[in-house]
């Protein structure tokens, strides 16, 4: 079972991870079983009762052994066992009503892939000191606040993708990564999209007639075998969202000018249970920066980035800055770290009621000096 922690803070590299915390009231699944418990204030009445007519069952029926105890001992003590085996009942009844609670837990998904557009545009700096160095300043920052154990890929995207780095733990081949990303031609959002996918599941048909590394002398294409086997079996589509081992975050500031629909690749995503949270970066609308001394109209297709996070179940970010940039991929880091999830926790109440049962018994047998 994965550890508990509260929601992850990212600080200096390093996820600080804390105790359980219940996010929500605790609910009941079958919360028509509570009405057994109108029967313990009955039982308590009872026992009362009992006290009161000094005809209770003694535990002891030794008299002798019960007059001595009773002179060296409290007499609040004798109440100690019944009531534990009165909080035992009331454990295994509210067990048997199935209680729940969402709680904040380490998430499952270990591999995070980068894909970062590297078209012209990227040179931009109304982001400051330009959109490509913000975006990579932030991806060092987002790579270094994760735990050493997740894995991170990263894919860079132009006119057509490829994958800079294959997923990761180390650190440092992560940095060069992010330092050799260099500028191109045209925006191939698709291409990232299935290059990303590929990056995760190496073995998959996925891409289809569509040149996405440009040619099979692509570095990437040299250094990562994307090559179905024959006797692989046929995908059957999952929902979407529910691969929890990895997702992408896709990071562009420009609209498709060639390449697949990102529409249809991430439907081979969501087809695949893969999340992808959309980055938008710079200005929304299309606005005229001057890239190479050419001037130039540039602008993301925010429509799209947000059919792409929600076909896939993940979310949809817009940094107009450096400072909106970073606090997106921390915002993310906490993504990837935890998740709330609803846990049933009828065996932790039944544990609770099996250890009650036993330390009244065991004070039980102690204290009336009887073992039988």
């Amino acid at each position: 079972m994965p550890w508990l922690v509260k929601p992850g803070i990212a600080r200096e590299g390093k996820i600080l991870e804390e105790s359980a915390a219940l996010e929500d009231t605790m609910t009941f699944l079958s919360r028509d079983l509570l009405w057994m418990l109108l029967g313990v204030p009955l039982l308590v009445g009872t026992y009362v009762l009992l006290l009161g007519r000094r005809s209770a069952v003694l535990i002891c029926t030794d008299l002798s052994l019960l007059r001595e105890a009773a002179a060296r001992t409290a007499r609040w003590r004798r109440h100690i066992p019944a009531s534990l085996l009165l909080l035992a009942l009331v454990a295994l009844l509210l067990a048997s009503a199935r209680p729940a609670a969402v709680m904040t837990m380490l998430a499952a998904q270990r591999t995070v892939v980068l894909a970062i557009d590297v078209s012209l545009s990227m040179s931009a700096t109304d982001v400051e000191p330009s959109r490509l160095a913000a975006a990579q300043a932030a991806a060092k920052r987002f790579i270094h606040a994760q735990p050493s154990d997740v894995k991170i890929g990263i894919v860079s995207f132009a006119g057509t993708a490829e994958v800079v780095e294959s997923p990761t733990a180390n650190r440092a081949r992560l940095d060069q990564a992010i330092d050799r990303l260099k500028l191109d031609y045209h925006t191939a959002v698709g291409s990232g999209i299935l290059a990303a996918l590929l990056t995760i599941f190496p073995t998959a048909d996925i891409g289809g007639n569509y040149d996405i590394f440009g040619g099979a002398t692509s570095a990437s294409m040299r250094q990562v075998s994307f090559v179905r086997p024959h006797d692989a079996p046929v995908h059957q589509p999952v929902a979407a969202g529910s691969y929890t081992s990895a997702a992408i975050v896709l990071l562009t500031d420009g609209s498709r000018t060639m390449g697949p629909d990102p529409l249809a690749a991430a439907r081979v995503a969501a087809d695949r249970g893969v999340r992808i949270f959309t980055v938008g970066v710079g200005a929304v609308q299309r606005a005229k920066v001057a890239v190479d001394g050419w001037s130039m109209e540039v602008g993301f297709d925010e429509p799209s980035l947000k059919s792409v996070a929600a076909l896939t179940g993940g979310e949809y970010f817009q940094a107009s800055s450096a400072d909106a940039l970073d606090r997106v991929y921390r915002d993310l880091s906490t993504r990837f770290v935890v998740e709330r999830k609803e846990v049933e926790l009828s065996a932790i109440f039944t544990a609770a009621a099996a250890v009650l049962s036993l330390l009244a018994v065991t004070l039980s047998i102690l204290w009336c000096r009887r073992v039988s």
